[in-house]
């Protein structure tokens, strides 16, 4: 296998891992996921979205969250979602200095989750990405329904070159492709992430994948055959989008994790201390969740021989 030698694993769990909860955590509880994230070494946390708090209620404690976690932004990215210019504009009221902006590649998705068409969204871009520029703020895009729309059905490889053609006309530092509803294949994820990375080899992409169907973590494996370097995940494997159906299950930080460092790629993350924030979020939230290792322990452990 042609395998990186390095991964950065950008943690989604605090913002799309939560905002299918029904739970809505306080402040404080977000507060205690976050310090043992931190703990983690992880050095890259989307920690919530400024959205309006009747569409995403999980999110409404976006701001007093950030305040009680700003002081870290010396020593990690700290990234706010925002969906449109009046999120972004909230976000830099608030001191935030990192923004990722989504859209889709799917019309009827991108109806559902902002109320646009691709085009209408890719234009407002260029007004979010003139605001980011004079405010000095990094600008991030994510691209929802990269690889299939639960509408549409595929969603083909040119229209996906072509949205990237548009974005990198503007001043963003990375580009994510997200598998919003589990539909990937590595086969498909490999021949568009080498696509890309042969076509913009000197940008930096990144891949968001859902394990919705169980193929999450072959995806990664796939993309980083491609020279994808960058990956999303959320802690306990929760969360999806709440505007397209089946999108449940984000692949799981600690599962990421354990995966790459026993392959020998590093992630420079402490994966005992991700195994505890997991077991912390299960207990706030009151349920199982998704992901495996934190249930099944490292593969590395040895268990006494029965008498």
């Amino acid at each position: 296998m042609k395998l990186v030698n390095e991964v950065t694993i950008y943690e989604v769990g605090l913002r799309d891992g939560l905002q299918l909860e029904s739970k809505v955590l306080t402040v404080s509880e977000k507060l205690d996921i976050f310090n043992l994230l931190r703990k983690a070494k992880l050095s890259e946390i989307e920690f919530g979205s400024f959205v309006h708090p009747k569409l995403v209620p999980q999110m409404a404690n976006t701001s007093d969250f950030y305040c009680g976690i700003k002081q870290c932004e010396a020593e990690m990215k700290l990234v706010a979602l925002v969906p449109n210019l009046k999120g972004l504009e909230m976000a830099k009221e608030k001191g935030v200095r990192s923004v990722n902006y989504v859209l889709s590649a799917s019309n009827t998705h991108n109806q559902q989750n902002v109320r646009q068409t691709t085009e209408e969204s890719l234009n407002s871009f260029k007004v979010l990405s003139q605001f980011a520029t004079e405010n000095d703020l990094t600008l991030n895009v994510t691209v929802a329904t990269s690889f299939g729309c639960p509408f549409e059905g595929t969603v083909p490889q040119s229209r996906i070159m072509r949205i990237l053609d548009t974005l990198l006309l503007h001043n963003i530092k990375r580009i994510t492709l997200a598998d919003t509803t589990g539909m990937a294949n590595p086969k498909q994820v490999y021949e568009l992430t080498k696509e890309i990375a042969d076509e913009w080899r000197n940008f930096e992409f990144g891949c968001h994948f859902h394990n919705t169907r169980g193929m999450g973590m072959a995806n990664i494996l796939a993309g980083m055959e491609a020279g994808i370097t960058i990956y999303d995940s959320s802690i306990g494997g929760i969360g999806g989008c709440p505007f397209a159906p089946g999108a449940t299950g984000n692949v799981c930080t600690e599962d990421v994790v354990h995966m790459l460092e026993e392959m020998g790629v590093r992630t420079s993350i402490d994966l005992d201390m991700l195994i505890a924030a997991s077991h912390k979020l299960r207990d706030l939230l009151g349920h199982d969740l998704p992901g495996q290792v934190a249930k099944a322990g490292k593969s590395s452990r040895k268990y006494p021989v029965p008498n």
